[in-house]
């Protein structure tokens, strides 16, 4: 297979960090840079890599972590509350696109086998294409996203059941035998070993290992707890991609998972460049000269066919024209778990080493027009459709209302504000942009809908201008300032009342002209004061007299300083002059106090 030279590691270091840049700067999406740049130093063009063996075989770790990390951001409750949409939607689209293909290739004199095969194989997307170019785009976090998201999650779980049933499509063939019960138990034993090892041993090792604080180490356990899984998988013909998907799944609950996250991300977003750039340099270019009609024309086939079934299926559960296309072309290519499934069925039997070949090189296709596929389909919506070539955000369908309440975030904070407004019967609506936020409210009765406030379309959806009131409950300080600019500018005549985290959140709040401000601790503090000046002696009214004095202190203060919030020096003489100011304000009203008692006793 040959070995990697130090000039050929430079190149492929140098091709991961200049091409993501210029691909993006150019705006056809790194992805696609990467799959052109291998293309160019692979063996059919430059020829700077003769051999690509050792560069796949690496670069396969990239979705490896890839999977990881989804596992790792997607807890085991939200799983749950996006069931419907991972095996609702999920499990739809593969079953009508399997029975759509294998049915098709019968049609074409195909054995039952091979068609069954291509049907399973080619029913599958590409999760790292995918994910890699909605990110760029912005899209992942629109509704059409996140179904994207659940598919390729659902296909991801149904790759490993397909490998296994390539070991029985083979089994008629002669050529290998099916699966036996003993490789079955094999697979289920590796299974169960990567569950309760991840479950009851990997966070422990990881929580012995953190409290060195020697970060390079709990770096260096992740990666190789990564990698005995992979060994693990491999070593029972099951798919290592599951195994870290499993692993990461695991971790998801963990109090380390942010910092496993933070330490893996470096080497997925590398090694999943590679695997890019890997993809690119396997693409034969003599057979696409030698076979272009079939290789284009098939490649078109199963873009068109794939797109027409997640389209059907996008409006089916409530996309819109735009989103539903989007959702349709994203998924409309084949997937890097083809790649593993054809290997597996060349070496059991189930298909030929030339039939392999082709149906290897349509797949690359598929994957390498799906940015091209997305921005025509951009272009073309713009064009001729008058569609912004954005999508936006999905939402769910509102209510007529008219004088509601719009509750932005609906948190903790914004909880308590809706609770409230239904104990008086005041309407409102609550948008909220987290959609396991949304399914566990509504699992308890909340009136909630998805919707991203911050978006103009999702505003109007909610039927802002009829609104009373809006009010900003979100944590993130920017979230809250777009949404407050936002309705600021476009509905000045709406009252806003905004939550703030703190008093520089504040004053942008009142840059924005917003009046009714409540910072989101400063309550709950005083309250928790006046209880410990209470309990540490002082008499009720004294203490209630010292709360009160410190909050009309503090809120003079705040106002004084946002006439200059921009100069530390003053702000600081400002932070120390208040000591002395509240000083004094308890003084005086100890002496007016004192004065009236004087005064009261007399005539009682």
């Amino acid at each position: 297979m040959g070995t990697i030279t130090l000039l050929q590691i430079a190149l492929l270091l140098m091709t991961a960090g200049l091409v993501a840049p210029l691909a993006k700067y150019i705006k056809i999406g790194a992805v696609l840079g990467y799959l052109i740049a291998g293309i160019f130093i692979g063996p059919h063009l430059l020829g700077v890599f003769r051999n690509i063996g050792n560069v796949v075989h690496v670069a396969e770790f990239g979705v490896v972590l890839l999977l990881f990390i989804i596992g790792l951001e997607l807890r085991p409750q939200r799983l749950w509350a996006m069931r419907r949409a991972v095996f609702g939607l999920g499990g739809a689209q593969v079953a009508a696109t399997a029975l759509v293909l294998t049915g098709g290739m019968m049609a074409a004199h195909l054995g039952w086998r091979q068609a069954l095969f291509v049907g399973l194989a080619l029913s599958l997307s590409s999760t790292a294409m995918v994910l890699q170019v909605l990110k760029e785009t912005g899209e992942l976090e629109a509704r059409h996203g996140r179904l994207s998201f659940a598919v390729l999650l659902f296909q991801d779980l149904a790759a490993i059941p397909m490998i296994a049933l390539v070991g029985l499509l083979a089994a008629g063939s002669a050529e290998m035998p099916a699966m036996s019960f003993g490789g079955a138990v094999r697979s289920i034993v590796a299974i169960v070993a990567v569950v309760l090892a991840g479950r009851f041993l990997l966070g422990k090792l990881y929580n012995l290992v953190a409290r060195t604080g020697v970060n390079e180490a709990m770096t260096a356990l992740i990666l190789l707890a990564i990698v005995v899984i992979v060994m693990i998988m491999e070593g029972v013909g099951l798919s290592p991609a599951l195994g870290a998907f499993i692993a990461g799944t695991l971790l998801a609950d963990s109090e380390y998972r942010h910092d496993i996250e933070a330490n893996i991300r470096p080497f997925e977003g590398l090694l999943l460049g590679l695997f890019f750039i890997a993809i690119g340099m396997s693409l034969d270019v003599r057979l696409l000269t030698s076979e272009p009609g079939l290789i284009f024309g098939a490649a078109a086939g199963l873009i068109a066919l794939k797109a027409a079934i997640n389209y059907a299926l996008g409006r089916r559960i409530g996309l819109n024209g735009m989103a539903a296309r989007r959702f349709a072309a994203a998924l409309a290519q084949g997937g890097e778990f083809a790649f593993v499934l054809s290997t597996a069925a060349l070496t059991a039997g189930a298909i030929g080493a030339g039939f392999a070949g082709l149906f290897n090189i349509v797949v690359t296709v598929t994957m390498l027009a799906t940015p091209l596929v997305l921005l025509a389909e951009a272009g073309l919506s713009a064009r001729f459709l008058k569609a912004p070539t954005q999508p936006p955000d999905g939402f769910d369908d509102m209510p007529e209302d008219q004088g509601h309440v719009i509750i932005a975030g609906l948190g903790r904070f914004g909880q308590i504000v809706a609770r409230v407004l239904t104990a008086r019967g005041i309407a409102f609506t609550a948008l909220d942009g987290d959609a396991e936020q949304v399914a566990v409210v509504r699992r308890f009765g909340g009136r909630v809908f998805f919707g991203d406030a911050s978006r103009l379309a999702i505003l109007k959806a909610a039927q802002v201008e009829k609104a009373r009131a809006v009010v900003v409950c979100v944590s993130d300080v920017n979230t809250s300032l777009a949404i407050t600019a936002l309705v600021r500018r476009h509905y000045p005549d709406v009252p806003i009342f905004a939550r703030a985290r703190d008093r520089q959140h504040v004053h942008k709040l009142m840059d924005l002209g917003v009046e009714q401000i409540v910072r989101e601790t400063f309550l709950s503090a005083i309250e928790l004061t006046r209880r410990l000046l209470v309990d540490g002696g002082m008499s009720d009214s004294e203490a209630r007299r010292t709360i009160e004095a410190f909050s009309r202190s503090d809120r003079d203060r705040l106002y004084r300083d946002y006439r200059h919030q921009a100069d530390e020096v003053k702000l600081r003489e400002s932070a120390l002059r208040q000591a002395q100011e509240l000083a004094d304000l308890l003084a005086r009203d100890a002496e007016l106090e004192d004065t009236v008692t004087s005064t009261v006793k007399p005539n009682a």
